[in-house]
């Protein structure tokens, strides 16, 4: 038998009302919340995070190859297919290589006017992303004959005008000569990214062919979906040295810096606040143990003068200091899971799009980070315990038992 885990369990059990037993509650609720606030914050941070690369990601891949060129026009010259990397299996890590082209346009209404840039896609590029953004109707339409005329626009440029799925509007394409299309609203997204919500509308790479005379072998770009977004740098390297030399490769990272250069503050920022919140918890715990030492000063020296060492007597307060803090995580637990379930299915806490991109705070599922978590908590709260419990052997049983 375990003498130290024995009279540890016993003096847990002994329901005194004192000043002890309420610092053990206070020690058992600060490890809970910091457990479900930590829980809580990583996982609508890694929604955050999460939902923005995706909505990023729904306008373009994770690499995207063009023509090496100084103008900076939205359009740009086209490029061959074969770029070098022309298949998924040229480079470990590729999961998808699709082609696009862009072609300014000027949407023209009864009422209203405004200036858009049509991106056109084939059939096999990569929707998942868009689909999650659809608030009305549906993808572009792709036919095996001719270039479909069906679009998709954002909910900012349909209030601006007036448009509603299954509407007509007339496309003016900025060329020589101008050319016009009568092209059908077939869908309407909304990202909140206003970057992308204020200019781009989805279309049929055929039609920009079409309209710029370029046989099929010629496009606008192709763009490189990876299998992990974590290793863009290291399959970055890998096409910048197969692809053709006349070709420029851009990682949406460096596309998009500001965005991403803000989720990476925001996840430090939520780093330094946690770091605080497992500093207090600790310290509530060792303050704890200090106290449950002082009350049992007369156990103490009991127990030394009938031979118990100072390591066994050690243990005893160890043990405690464990049990509290295992109760205190299985709470913080359960609320910190419970609170992020019934936002995950329920949403009940909105946000203004306007501000934050997303209508409800998002929450994404990462076990492996509540593991982190609890594990860090545990580890560090169990060596904060050692500080008290090395008092135990400055205490002397003569006066120990004459402690009062």
């Amino acid at each position: 038998m375990n003498i130290s885990k024995y009279i540890s369990d016993k003096i847990s059990k002994v329901k005194t009302g004192s000043f002890t037993s309420s610092v053990t509650k206070i020690a058992i609720i600060s490890i809970a919340a910091g457990i479900a606030i930590m829980i809580v914050s990583f996982a609508i941070l890694e929604g955050f995070r999460s939902e923005i690369r995706e909505k990023i990601f729904s306008f373009g891949a994770h690499l995207q190859i063009s023509k090496y060129d100084t103008n900076n026009s939205y359009e740009g010259a086209p490029i061959s297919r074969s770029t070098g990397i022309n298949s998924t299996e040229d480079i470990p890590g590729i999961q998808q290589i699709q082609a696009y082209a862009r072609k300014t346009a000027i949407i023209k209404t009864e009422d209203e006017v405004l200036g858009v840039v049509l991106k056109g896609i084939e059939k096999d590029y990569d929707l998942t992303s868009m689909r999650n953004n659809l608030e009305e109707g549906h993808t572009v339409t792709f036919t095996d004959t001719a270039a479909s005329l069906d679009v998709m626009i954002s909910r900012s440029i349909a209030n601006k005008l007036k448009l509603n799925v299954g509407d007509k509007a007339t496309f003016y394409f900025i060329q020589s000569p101008p050319r016009a299309r009568r092209m059908n609203i077939a869908g309407i997204y909304n990202t909140g990214l206003e970057e992308f919500d204020e200019i781009f509308v989805l279309g049929d790479l055929r039609l920009i062919r079409e309209l710029n005379n370029w046989p099929d072998t010629l496009v606008g770009g192709v763009e490189i979906v990876l299998k992990n977004f974590e290793e863009i740098d290291a399959v970055a390297d890998q096409v910048f040295y197969q692809m053709n030399y006349d070709l420029q490769l851009e990682k949406i990272t460096d596309r998009h810096q500001q965005l991403f250069d803000w989720m990476q503050l925001l996840g430090k920022n939520v780093v330094i606040f946690l770091v605080l919140i497992v500093f207090v918890a600790t310290f509530n715990m060792v303050s704890t143990v200090f106290i449950m030492i002082i009350e049992r000063i007369n156990m103490i020296g009991v127990l030394k003068a009938i031979g118990a060492t100072d390591a066994q007597i050690r243990k005893i307060f160890y043990f405690r200091g464990l049990r509290l803090t295992l109760k205190g995580m299985l709470w913080g637990n359960i609320i910190g899971l419970g609170f992020c379930a019934l936002q995950y299915y329920f949403q009940l806490i909105p946000l203004d799009p306007e501000n934050y991109y997303m209508d409800t705070v998002p929450i994404s599922w990462n076990f492996g980070i509540v593991i982190v978590l609890n594990v860090i908590t545990l580890v560090l709260t169990m060596l904060a315990i050692l500080i008290p419990a090395a008092m135990v052997s400055r205490i002397k049983p003569v006066k120990a038992i004459k402690f009062d």
